[in-house]
C-alpha cells in the first residue's frame, strides 16, 4: 500500500517555525530559523538508546527536499529492519571511500608527481632555460628508473639507480638530478601521496652510498682570463666586428651575466643618463639592477641603434626578427678568437680580480657592480641604496683599463704566443 502523508508538506517545511516536526516512519523536520532547516532520522536498534541521524539541509544550496528525504528515510529503515545500524553503515562507507581514493592517490606514478610539480612551480624560475634543464633531467635520467613506479614504491635503491651512471662522470648533473628528486618526491609527500622518509635525501642517507662531489671532481670555475691580459684582449676583440662580439665587449664593459646582456631590450636602456636597467626576472638574485654604463659602453650602444627595428627589440639582434642573439653567440666569438677555453662568465672573475688587485674601490662597491649581496639578511635590510654613482666611477675606471692600448701591456711571463696575441 501507498505510504500515507502524515503531517509535513511541502509548503509546510518552507514555513514551519521552530521546532521539531514528525512526518512519521522516523523522519523529521528539525526548525531553528527561517535559514536553519534540518531532517532527522530517529530509530533505534534493539539494546542501544534512540539514535538520530542528520539526512541533510531542507533550505539553501543543496537541499533535500520533502520526497527526497522520504525516500532516505525509506531506506535507512530497510537497514534498520535488517539489524544494520545506519549510523555505522553510513561510517563504514565513508571509510571505504577514503581508503579508495587513498589508493588511488598511492596509485601516482613518479612521473606522473614529476609533470605536476614542474606544472606547480615553473612560474617561478628565473627563465625556460631552468624549466628545461629541471624537465630534461627528470625525464632523461630519473624516467627510465623511476618513472613508471608509484610513488609509494620509489626506494633508495631506485634513486641511487638513477645517480649512479652519472655520479662519477657528470658529479654536478648528478647532485642536482638527486635535489631535483627530492623535491618531487617531497611535493608527493606533502599531498599524501606518499609517506616515510624522502629516499633521495643526502644528508644521512645517500651520502653513505656516494662520495660528495667535490671529493669525485674538483669543483672547475668558469674559466677566466688573467686582468693583465684584458687590455690586449679587448684590443683583439673590438676589430672583429659583428653584433655578437659587439655583445661580449658590452658585456665584459658592464660585468654583466650573459643572460642579462642578450636578453637586453632597447626601453631598459636610458641613453641620456647612462644607465642600463635589468628587470629582476632576468637576474639570478630576483631583484632589479640598474647598471651604470661607462661612455665606451655607450658608444656601443649607439652604434647599435640602425639595427634597433623597434620600441621594444632586442639590444643584440639575431637571426630572427624580434629575437635576441643565441645563448651560444658570444661563446662561439671567443672560440674563432682561439680563446675557446675562456667562458663569458669568466670575465666577470677577471673584473674582480682586477677591481680587488689594483684599485682602492670598496669591496662592497665591486660586489654590488657584480649584483651580489653582502651580509646577512639584517645587514642587507638596511642597506637599501645600491651605491650607483661609486659604481659609477668603478666602471669607468674598468672602461678605462679595457681600453688601454695593447701595446702598453706586458704579457704574463706564463702565458704561451697564443694567449699573448689575443
Amino acid at each position: 500500500m501507498p505510504r500515507k502523508a502524515v503531517g509535513l508538506t511541502a509548503a509546510k517545511v518552507r514555513t514551519a517555525k521552530p521546532g521539531r516536526y514528525g512526518d512519521g516512519g522516523g523522519l523529521y523536520l528539525l526548525v531553528r530559523g527561517p535559514e536553519a532547516r534540518f531532517w532527522l532520522f530517529r530509530y533505534t536498534i534493539p539494546g542501544t538508546k534512540l539514535r538520530e541521524m542528520g539526512l541533510g539541509t531542507a533550505v539553501g544550496p543543496g537541499a533535500v527536499t520533502l520526497a527526497e528525504a522520504r525516500d532516505k528515510a525509506g531506506e535507512l529503515r530497510r537497514l534498520v529492519k535488517a539489524g544494520t545500524d545506519p549510523l555505522d553503515h553510513r561510517e563504514a562507507a565513508e571509510a571505504a571511500s577514503r581508503a579508495q581514493q587513498a589508493a588511488r592517490l598511492r596509485a601516482k606514478t613518479f612521473k606522473q608527481a614529476a609533470d605536476l610539480y614542474l606544472a606547480a612551480h615553473e612560474a617561478g624560475w628565473r627563465n625556460p632555460k631552468h624549466r628545461a634543464q629541471w624537465a630534461m633531467t627528470l625525464r632523461e635520467y630519473a624516467g627510465p628508473h623511476l618513472g613508471a613506479l608509484p610513488l609509494a614504491e620509489v626506494e633508495t635503491a631506485h634513486v641511487a639507480a638513477a645517480l649512479r651512471p652519472l655520479w662519477h662522470d657528470k658529479p654536478e648533473t648528478a647532485s642536482r638530478l638527486r635535489g631535483r628528486i627530492e623535491a618531487v618526491l617531497d611535493y608527493a609527500a606533502a599531498h599524501g601521496w606518499r609517506e616515510g622518509a624522502n629516499p633521495a635525501r643526502w644528508r644521512g642517507h645517500l651520502d653513505k652510498l656516494f662520495p660528495r662531489r667535490g671529493k669525485v671532481r674538483p669543483v672547475e670555475h668558469h674559466a677566466a682570463l688573467p686582468w693583465p691580459d684584458l687590455p690586449r684582449f679587448a684590443a683583439a676583440l673590438r676589430i672583429r666586428g659583428g653584433t655578437a662580439a659587439v655583445a661580449l665587449e658590452f658585456a665584459i664593459l658592464t660585468a654583466a651575466r650573459s643572460g642579462e646582456v642578450l636578453g637586453a631590450r632597447w626601453p631598459e636602456i636610458d641613453l641620456e643618463s647612462g644607465a642600463w636597467t635589468v628587470p629582476k626576472g632576468r637576474m639570478k638574485a630576483g631583484r632589479e639592477h640598474r647598471v651604470p654604463l661607462a661612455p665606451a659602453a655607450m658608444s656601443l650602444l649607439r652604434g647599435l641603434l640602425p639595427l634597433r627595428t623597434g620600441q621594444d627589440a632586442p639590444v643584440f639582434p639575431g637571426q630572427r626578427d624580434g629575437r635576441p642573439l643565441s645563448i651560444m653567440a658570444m661563446a662561439m666569438v671567443l672560440r674563432r678568437m682561439g680563446r675557446g677555453n675562456l667562458t663569458v662568465h669568466g670575465f666577470r672573475s677577471t673584473f674582480r680580480d682586477w677591481a680587488g688587485e689594483t684599485t682602492a674601490h670598496p669591496r662592497e662597491v665591486v660586489e654590488a657592480a657584480l649584483a651580489h649581496r653582502l651580509g646577512d639578511r639584517v645587514e642587507q635590510a638596511y642597506a637599501r641604496g645600491d651605491l650607483f654613482t661609486k659604481r659609477r666611477r668603478l666602471m669607468e675606471d674598468w672602461a678605462a683599463y679595457c681600453g688601454e692600448p695593447a701595446a702598453e701591456m706586458t704579457t704574463r711571463p706564463e702565458c704561451g704566443p697564443a694567449e699573448a696575441l689575443v
